[in-house]
Formats: C-alpha cells, sequence, structure tokens
C-alpha cells in the first residue's frame, strides 16, 4: 500500500538525506563502531543538511516544524543499515531541540539555538540515573539554590551525546515533591563540577556514544534553569510523545530494513537444490511479517500527521513505540533465523541490526511502561 503522508518536498529531501548517509556516514560507519562514537563534524554536517531545522529563523534555523523530515530521517538511517550513527542527530533534532525551543528565554535562545542549529553545539538530556529508569517521579539528583545559581549533585547514566554534548538538560530535584519537585537545567560543557564518566559498553549501538554523567556539586547558573522550578516533570511528560514516536517511527523503517535484506538473501540462497524462498514456510513467515509491518506503519503514519497537528497523545505515542518496536524485535529475529548461519555473521546487517535493535524495546520508556501508560486509560 502507497503511503500518502509525504509531499514532494519531503521526497526532495529524503534523497537529499539517502545521499547524505551515502557520502557522509557509510564510508566511515565501521571506523565509528570501532571508535564507539561518532564525529562532532557529523553533527555540523547534519546542520548543513536542515536536520535542526526547527529552530526559528532568528536563531539561525529554518522555523520548520513538520515532524515528518525529521521521520524522514529517521527512516533512511534505518533503510542503509547505519541507524546507531544517527541516534544522536535524532536525539538533538527530537527530544532535546522542543526543551531549547519551547522552554527557553529570549536570552537563552540567542545563547544556544543558533550553535545548535548549525550542528556546532551538541546537546543531551539527562533523565536516567543508576537507580531510576522510567520512573521520572523518582529522579534523585540534586539542585540546591545557591543564590544566584543552582548546586547539582548526581549521577546520570545511559546518556545518549553524553560524551559529545556540549549543552545538557539535566532533570534535578529543586523539591521534595514527586512531581513538584523536578526542575530543568541546563548544564554546559566545562561547568566547575561537571565531569563525564565512563563511556558504556554496550551489547549494541556502538557507534553511538552513551555515557555516565556525574555532578559533583556542579555550580550552574539559575539563569540557566528552563522554565519555571518545579515545572520540570510536566514539561518531560509533554515532550516525551514526540521521542516515543521517534522510537515507532526507527522500530517499523528496522523492520522494513530488515525484511527488504532477508527477501533479497531467501532468492538467492539455495537449499536442497532450490531457493529458501521456494519453501512454503519462508513464504508464509514473510507474508505474516509483511503484512504486520503494513498495517503498523499506516497507524505510526497517523500518529505523525496527529503529531504535526498537536494532537498526538501520551497513550497514543505509547501504543505506536511498544507496537512498532516489538515488531521491529519479532522481524529481525525471523529475519536472522532465514539467513541460516550467516544471519549470524557480523558481516550482514541483519546480524548488526539483531544486536543494535533490542535497545529500542527499552530506552525511551520500557515497553512494558508503555503498556502501563496504556492501561491507566482502560
Amino acid at each position: 500500500m502507497e503511503r500518502t503522508i509525504f509531499e514532494s518536498e519531503h521526497e526532495a529531501y529524503r534523497e537529499s538525506v539517502r545521499e547524505f548517509i551515502g557520502r557522509r556516514v557509510s564510508p566511515f560507519y565501521s571506523e565509528w563502531e570501532k571508535n564507539r562514537i561518532v564525529p562532532r563534524e557529523l553533527f555540523s554536517q547534519a546542520g548543513d543538511l536542515g536536520a535542526f531545522a526547527a529552530v526559528p529563523a532568528e536563531f539561525d534555523g529554518a522555523g520548520v516544524s513538520d515532524y515528518r523530515y525529521n521521520a524522514i530521517l529517521v527512516e533512511e538511517a534505518a533503510y542503509a543499515g547505519v541507524a546507531p550513527a544517527l541516534i544522536g542527530l535524532s536525539l538533538q533534532a527530537d527530544v532535546a531541540l522542543p526543551y531549547l525551543i519551547d522552554l527557553t528565554t529570549d536570552e537563552q535562545r540567542a545563547r544556544w539555538l543558533p550553535g545548535v542549529a548549525s550542528g556546532t553545539t551538541i546537546a543531551a538530556i539527562a533523565m536516567t540515573e543508576p537507580g531510576t529508569g522510567s520512573d521520572l517521579a523518582g529522579i534523585s539528583t540534586r539542585a540546591a539554590r545557591d543564590g544566584d545559581h543552582y548546586v547539582i549533585r548526581g549521577t546520570k547514566t545511559f546518556i545518549t551525546n553524553g560524551i559529545n554534548a556540549d549543552l545538557v538538560i539535566v532533570a534535578a530535584r529543586t523539591g521534595d515533591d514527586p512531581h513538584r519537585g523536578l526542575s530543568l537545567i541546563v548544564v554546559e560543557r566545562g561547568t566547575p563540577g561537571f565531569e563525564r564518566g565512563r563511556a558504556l559498553e554496550k551489547v549494541g549501538q556502538h557507534a553511538q556514544d552513551t555515557a555516565e554523567l556525574v555532578f559533583d556539586d556542579a555550580r550552574v547558573p539559575v539563569a540557566n534553569r528552563l522554565g519555571d522550578e518545579g515545572s520540570g516533570f510536566f514539561s518531560l511528560t509533554r515532550n516525551l510523545p514526540q521521542e516515543r514516536l521517534a522510537l515507532a517511527v526507527g522500530g517499523v523503517a528496522g523492520a522494513v530494513a530488515a525484511l527488504g535484506w532477508t527477501i533479497d538473501y531467501v532468492k538467492t540462497r539455495t537449499v536442497f537444490k532450490k531457493p529458501v524462498m521456494d519453501f512454503q514456510a519462508t513464504r508464509f513467515r514473510l507474508a505474516e511479517l509483511l503484512t504486520e509491518v503494513e498495517i503498523t506503519q499506516t497507524y505510526v503514519d497517523r500518529c505523525i500527521i496527529e503529531h504535526n497537528a498537536g494532537r498526538l497523545s501520551a497513550v497514543d505515542a505509547a501504543k505506536a513505540k511498544y507496537w512498532a518496536t516489538d515488531l521491529q524485535g519479532r522481524a529481525v529475529d525471523a529475519c536472522v533465523q532465514l539467513h541460516g548461519g550467516y544471519g549470524f555473521m557480523a558481516e550482514y546487517p541483519i546480524a548488526r541490526a539483531f544486536i543494535d535493535s533490542r535497545a529500542s524495546r527499552i530506552y525511551g520508556g520500557t515497553n512494558e511502561i508503555m503498556k502501563e501508560i496504556i492501561s491507566r486509560e482502560i
């Protein structure tokens, strides 16, 4: 079934993204996997591409808030088999940027947004802690007011762009109320008391830097707070649907990519003197997955349109994230099996997808948390 949500200008951008990935990402992807990080210049190159175009024009962006452009970047990275290398770009565009646009003062926008738009400034968001994952109310990092500064003490973990980041949006406790005691404070590179911990050794997604961040009485100006003191929990919950939509987009695209590689493979691989595709078990499994993918794509596309219209609810985003990433896991697992022994060889993209895609059911809120969110509406 033909997708109908994209217009000619989106398809033109898709061609630019494909060219960007083919020239700027794919040739270096193996090296970045070994280095466990992408170079900073990838962000500035993505800025030239328009990946951070949501920044308003007066701050050197394009003021384009159409989420379909964000979705195209996520999709094309998955189709090319290099999604981990672009997760940091997506984190900046889909997760961090809305906070830096919607919650900032004019002074903060002038200070931060031009660099973010160009990609010379890299952003991250620090919510997760060693003892607190999807439960935002359990955050324990504290920011104590000391005159015109906050003194932040605590540790964050699993932070995407943690090594590269120049701006880290930190969720910290400024009061004891589980919800109204949380604030968002931007910690800048070079802040005294702010240290990068170890770059974390992950099972997959090796090209994407993930780090621990340590705040040991880090002194941050009150002028770096986003929004009112105590409003952090509500700002986080308001922006989480876009993050979860991005994960749903990536989940479907990852399943599409896995099926494409596998269909090509089973048409040429022979067993008992005939192609693997000629076995009914193969055809039926692929038929099942293709049907699931197309139905899921339709729902995710509808979520994109609803999000552009400002109507995507937290519950619908949770449904999309949970279902699409679960489907990605089923599809990739089945496609590894259809590759046989070669599905376990790292030279094949399906093998890399097998280890890279597993985290999609965990980050952005585990799928069990997504079900909890959905069940509360029943």
